[in-house]
């Protein structure tokens, strides 16, 4: 049985290789790659053959204890915001289902205990990382799009930047053709306008739970998609894909996105920064600089930001970790001749002074 495993799984890289070197158009990938999420969403969707109730108890201010009679495998937590008030709708950015973080999108599977989550909650660090994400996620879009169709683009995997680094950012390689192309303010500006079209669309990012075979068909013809998602399977405890479709455009996300464009507001793509050649070509940084719906920035602030997101966001440093010496028998503990301390002894923190 392993070896047949073994034996498939080269095979279809195989196959996966033969399709990544055919040129398709930047336009009829996003449709094969739409399709093949829709066939499949549609086969999850079958294996559903009879409904089975489930109760959710939603938390949070106003809400405590209230009680939804949901449809398992169905519904989902802007299902349940549109129980709710219109408020909810509008303002619910991510989901807790019992406690664990949950796309609005994606359909609930037992009965739980929910809390939507806003940018104006007491403690919106969570809600803020997949708002940065999502903004990172529209940039790819918008750069997939831009291009002329004689014109390879490539995403490549998304670096996860804290909001405090000042920019969202999209790495990419760009055609051959057009290393020697610097974007003008001009060009930056076209590319706002497009991001604020798919904004004003307000359009949802669906998630959808795949296994590796599925996103590798995919991205059959992107061998930078093919690495990412070998990568996302090693990480995964489940060992499977989550695949978000916006539109007609389908991307892999290093953590969840929020509910839908509309949620975005003030949004400007602020600078492309060359990284320097790798393997497969030149390298660069898409960077740009958004704020959510529900929080507004007086413009003389928001160009303080933006003057900010105009600089190169470079990755953070891996956190250091603290080698601890390993125990010898040569350490000597303390004896009774060691002296004892006294009021003569600075205390520890002026040594630092």
């Amino acid at each position: 049985m392993m070896a047949c495993r073994s034996a498939c799984r080269v095979f279809y890289r195989r196959l996966v290789s033969s399709a990544a070197e055919a040129r398709i158009p930047n336009a009829e990938l996003r449709r094969l790659r739409s399709a093949v999420f829709s066939r499949e969403q549609a086969r999850q969707r079958a294996l559903i053959t009879r409904t089975e109730k489930i109760e959710v108890t939603m938390q949070g201010p106003g809400l405590q204890g209230s009680l939804l009679i949901m449809n398992k495998g169905v519904s989902t937590p802007y299902s349940c915001a549109r129980h709710l008030k219109e408020w909810h709708v509008n303002s619910s950015a991510l989901a807790l289902v019992d406690g664990v973080l949950w796309p609005m999108h994606r359909p609930l599977t037992q009965s739980c205990s929910l809390t939507l989550l806003t940018f104006k909650d007491s403690d919106p660090v969570q809600v803020n990382k997949a708002y940065w994400r999502s903004c990172a996620a529209l940039l790819g879009q918008v750069l997939e799009n831009a291009f002329k169709e004689e014109f390879t683009i490539e995403l490549l995997r998304s670096p996860e930047m804290p909001v405090t680094s000042g920019a969202f950012c999209c790495d990419l390689v760009l055609d051959p053709q057009l290393d020697a192309w610097t974007p003008s303010e001009e060009a930056l500006r076209s590319l706002t306008r497009d991001a604020q079209q798919l904004i004003q669309q307000n359009l949802p990012w669906e998630p959808l739970e795949v296994s590796p075979s599925v996103a590798l068909e995919a991205f059959a013809h992107s061998r930078f998609k093919q690495e990412e998602v070998e990568e996302v399977v090693a990480e995964s405890p489940s060992g499977t894909v989550t695949l978000y479709r916006c539109g007609d455009h389908v991307l892999l996300s290093g953590g969840p996105l929020v509910a839908r464009t509309g949620l975005c507001s003030q949004y400007e793509v602020t600078a492309m920064h060359n990284l320097g050649r790798g393997e497969r070509g030149l390298h660069r940084r898409a960077q740009g600089l958004s704020l959510p719906l529900q929080l507004q920035a007086h413009h003389t602030i928001w160009r303080r930001l933006r003057k900010r997101a105009e600089r190169l966001v470079e990755l953070p440093p891996p956190p250091a970790i603290e080698a601890k010496p390993p125990a010898t028998e040569a350490t000597i503990p303390p004896t009774e001749a060691t002296p004892p301390a006294t009021e003569a002894t600075p205390p520890a923190q002026q040594q630092f002074t």
